[in-house]
């Protein structure tokens, strides 16, 4: 275990083990066991081949999977200052892995207290969260039990739904373009980081066009 005043982090290894404090492990257990089954699988109604997410199993295989957790479950720990630390202890443990693995360092914040049934917390967490986490070539994501976001290949499918509220922090790919296309500053962030040889301007250009397409979809 590792961690600080704000937050605690297990590798799967220990949570399988039971390596974690009896308040956190039913749901880090939990959690785990939703990625093995869920993350990890073909889904038909994903709306694409593979896995739910292409990262996790091979995240599990060379165990830079992580669970966190606040060090404190009685509100005394607030979310927000936990989700600063947890990206403080991504950067430290993707900077002693080697460069090829670092797009498989996986952390999950479980939040068992936040709102099973109301996931207006969580969202708005993510948002505000979002913006620094994208511009450090980070991914942060929510899954809640009534998520209804709609999934990237089948709007139908409600991709981010997990049985405990969490956020999940991973490297920013190549391949996580359509999950920015609809704010300018992510996509902005995006290609400087993936495309810094494009000038600014046309850049600039191009980042309008594509966020303004993607809102003409969504109103469509």
């Amino acid at each position: 275990m590792i961690g600080d005043s704000k937050v605690l982090i297990w590798t799967a290894a220990e949570v399988e083990d039971g390596a974690t404090p009896a308040e956190h492990l039913p749901y880090v257990r939990e959690i785990l066991a939703w990625a093995g089954r869920y993350l990890v699988s073909p889904n038909p109604e994903l709306g694409r081949n593979g896995p739910v997410c292409p990262y996790t199993q091979p995240s599990l295989h060379k165990g830079l999977f992580y669970l966190a957790a606040l060090t404190t479950t009685n509100g005394e720990t607030d979310v927000r200052d936990a989700i600063q630390s947890l990206r403080s202890w991504y950067e430290r443990l993707s900077n002693r892995i080697s460069p090829s693995d670092r797009e498989l360092l996986t952390i999950l914040l479980v939040l068992p207290q936040l709102d099973h049934q109301d996931s207006t917390a969580l969202d708005e967490l993510q948002r505000e969260a979002k913006d620094e986490f994208v511009a450090d070539g980070l991914m942060i994501g929510q899954f809640h039990p009534v998520c209804d976001q709609p999934g990237l290949w089948n709007e139908k499918f409600k991709a981010l739904r997990a049985p405990v509220p969490l956020l999940a922090i991973r490297k920013l790919v190549v391949f996580d373009l359509p999950f920015l296309m609809d704010n300018a500053v992510h996509a902005e962030s995006y290609f400087r980081r993936f495309a810094p040889d494009i000038p600014p301007r046309i850049r600039g250009q191009l980042v309008k066009r594509l966020a303004g397409n993607e809102k003409s979809l969504q109103t469509a």
